[in-house]
């Protein structure tokens, strides 16, 4: 899918695709991610029902993901077969509607702003919009607990799998991954009505976060405090529920000297889970924290991504 492009143009068409999510931010109508939610909705009420439930969950999760992948190479390759530069813009194009960093400072932000100013009824409203657990009766450490941990977490899943993908296979790798991610998401839930059916679409998200969430993690650490990383990491992330959230979340929480996981409240029942990190307990002003160290990983992805294929150039034209 990357055929007939040179590595930095590679690097270059990254770097496009987060500078036009950067500058645009969400397509504020008829985002693509948006309708394939829409259609994911629609396929589920379809086949999520009677037996054979892990079936229909494959079935399901092909259906949503495999037409789409396909006609986004294929409209690659015919863009190719013109110009290759049509083909590299199509494929910033196609990373600029799969990355959502600007989206993630623009939800995360405002919690922020809203804890500083005291209107702890706004920042819980924020807080609900971007986690699953209740925030009305949160308090600012609840709310800025909840908040780091969907920044460290969302880090992974919206902005570096997606450029990891990307540098594997193009747009239609970031593409595969934002939507076995958002079926994740949307399916992936222990519970009575998608135990058997999202069994597929939280798998598949497993296996594709599973070498990014180790570079995220990896990353996070180099720009922090690495010895706590690197202890979170080790000693805590195979307790948490998600085998990818694990070692991203514990080598945030620790880059950032903080102490994240504990107690938290889904559906009226508080729920213990396992501590991420090391250090003081969030409060509102580590939120903004927890931005900047996803912001300063993605430039050093960015500049990883140049150095690399510097040294592919060099080294296969020399």
């Amino acid at each position: 899918m990357l055929m007939g492009i040179s590595p930095l143009w590679v690097a270059m068409m990254m770097a496009t695709g987060v500078l036009l999510d950067w500058l645009l931010g969400e397509a504020s109508r008829f985002h693509p991610l948006v309708g394939f939610g829409k259609f994911a909705g629609k396929i589920e009420a379809l086949l999520n029902r009677g037996s054979s439930l892990y079936l229909r969950g494959v079935a399901g999760w092909m259906l949503a993901v495999v037409p789409l992948v396909a006609l986004s190479i294929t409209i690659i390759h015919l863009a190719h077969q013109m110009h290759w530069m049509f083909a590299a813009a199509l494929h910033a194009i196609l990373l600029y509607f799969c990355i959502g960093l600007r989206s993630l400072r623009d939800h995360i932000i405002p919690i922020a702003e809203a804890l500083a100013s005291g209107d702890l009824a706004a920042a819980r409203k924020l807080t609900s919009r971007i986690v699953s657990r209740d925030t009305g009766r949160a308090s600012e450490g609840d709310l800025a607990k909840a908040a780091v941990e969907s920044t460290l977490e969302n880090g992974n899943d919206a902005v570096f799998g997606t450029l990891f993908w990307f540098a594997v296979a193009g747009g239609p790798g970031a593409l595969l991954f934002r939507l076995a991610n958002t079926l994740d998401a949307m399916w992936g839930y222990r519970n009575p009505r998608f135990l058997s059916f999202g069994w597929m679409a939280a798998r598949a998200d497993d296996v594709l976060n599973w070498i990014p969430a180790r570079l995220t993690a990896l990353s996070y650490g180099v720009l922090g405090d690495t010895r706590r990383a690197r202890e979170s990491w080790m000693t805590q992330a195979a307790a948490w529920p998600s085998p990818n959230a694990g070692p991203v979340i514990s080598a945030g929480a620790g880059s950032l000297g903080l102490a994240l996981g504990g107690t938290a409240e889904y559906d009226g029942i508080v729920e213990t889970r396992p501590p991420l990190g090391i250090g003081r307990e969030a409060q509102g002003e580590d939120i903004a924290r927890a931005w900047q160290l996803v912001a300063r990983t993605t430039l050093l992805w960015l500049i990883a991504a140049g150095g690399l294929a510097f040294v592919l150039e060099r080294t296969f034209h020399a």
